[in-house]
């Protein structure tokens, strides 16, 4: 790769000037608005270098962030990409082989290289998580994954074939395509597929420990909507069911809408409130299940986001624990006297996701954990998630 050194200075800079405080993709949007002289190709091997840089997380962090790079695109790489004028022959000789050697090669070059701080807060995962096969998880970019919507399996599958995309069927409701496949073009995204994590899918497994009457619409509530592809999951999954969306964001609601029309879904009542607060808006009548998935630390994808595993501050993880407090305290009057509360999190936190649980259950002493578990995505190149139904 011609410019290989100068690309490595540019990502030097820009890691060098880096605070988080806006997230990484944005940051270096940002940048290279600023700086013209960049054209797609450089902007892109540059960006692959801070995000390589990023997914060591803590690991032998006392090096210069130019040997780190070397590491990390060692690591992240290993194919005939350009990248080996960066290195000498005994590293060349390791490049194409399995990351578990690669991960013995570095430790052995560098004894300060830790695998446990690539993920440096063990200390506040969960008992369920694995610790180093997480941790190494983060060296490799997460696929994106395509929910396919009632009916469409044998259209969306050819449409994909048609445009000549790579794809993994994980299931008969969903595909895994490469990070870097543009989807759009090919299928109409909303109506025929839902762009979303595999593990988010698997909430409908906890949909399906829930006994409801099949008389009657489904009460819905998702009380910190989003995107709202929980939403639609639930609506794919149940039925026909009057459905309630809230969030703090008048903007998260305004796309939400517009997401919901593509989707077909046509009649939902929508309500901006502030459900972390003393006596917050809320929505008329009782529902049947109210879906919580709280803002939280996002620990779970930071595979996605790895700029996290640096510069998180672990004093977050209270403050998080704290608003998903607030906002369960006040949802919980909210449930018919049969309903379900289904919580979520992406976060791998115990103190956000079972320790939550015990509050929920001290809360409110008429509720029962029906079922928790972890969505564990880190050995599908996916995120991990925590889940847990409540019955009234």
């Amino acid at each position: 790769m011609k410019y290989a050194n100068q690309y490595l200075l540019s990502a030097k800079q820009i890691i060098d000037s880096y605070d988080g405080s806006m997230p990484l993709s944005a940051y270096l949007k940002k940048h290279f608005s600023e700086n013209k002289k960049f054209g797609s190709k450089d902007r892109k091997n540059i960006a692959h270098l801070c995000y390589a840089y990023y997914r060591i997380g803590k690991a032998a962090m006392q090096l210069p962030i130019e040997t780190r790079c070397r590491i990390a695109l060692f690591l992240v790489n290993n194919v005939d990409d350009g990248w080996e004028v960066l290195f000498d022959e005994n590293w060349i000789n390791n490049w194409s082989k399995h990351l578990d050697d690669k991960l013995a090669f570095i430790t052995t070059q560098f004894p300060t290289f830790k695998i446990a701080d690539i993920f440096p807060r063990t200390n506040c995962l969960s008992d369920q998580i694995q610790t180093n096969e997480f941790a190494i998880s983060h060296l490799i970019q997460p696929d994106v994954f395509l929910r396919i919507r009632p009916g469409k399996f044998d259209a969306v599958r050819k449409q994909i074939k048609t445009a000549d995309i790579p794809f993994t069927k994980i299931s008969d409701t969903c595909f895994a395509l490469p990070n870097s496949v543009k989807i759009d073009a090919a299928v109409t995204i909303d109506r025929d597929v839902v762009v979303q994590d595999k593990s988010s899918q698997r909430i409908v497994e906890l949909f399906a420990k829930m006994e409801t009457d099949k008389t009657k619409a489904l009460q819905l509530w998702d009380c910190c909507a989003a995107s709202g592809g929980k939403t639609i999951l639930a609506r794919d999954y149940f039925g026909v069911m009057d459905m309630t969306v809230s969030d703090i964001r008048a903007s998260i609601l305004h796309n939400l809408a517009s997401r919901f029309e593509r989707a077909g879904i046509k009649y939902f009542q929508s309500i901006t409130t502030d459900l972390s607060k003393p006596n917050p808006k809320m929505p008329a009548g009782k529902f049947d299940l109210i879906m919580v998935d709280v803002p939280c630390s996002g620990s779970g994808t930071w595979g996605r986001t790895p700029e996290q595993l640096v510069l998180f501050k672990e004093g977050k993880i209270k403050e998080y624990q704290e608003l998903q407090k607030n906002i369960i305290s006040n949802i919980l009057s909210a449930l018919t006297s049969k309903g379900y509360l289904l919580y979520s999190t992406c976060s791998v936190f115990k103190a956000e996701n079972e320790e939550i649980k015990d509050f929920i259950l001290s809360s409110n002493t008429s509720l029962k954990l029906v079922e928790e578990k972890y969505l564990l995505g880190y050995s599908d190149k996916a995120d991990t998630m925590y889940a847990a139904l409540f019955k009234q």
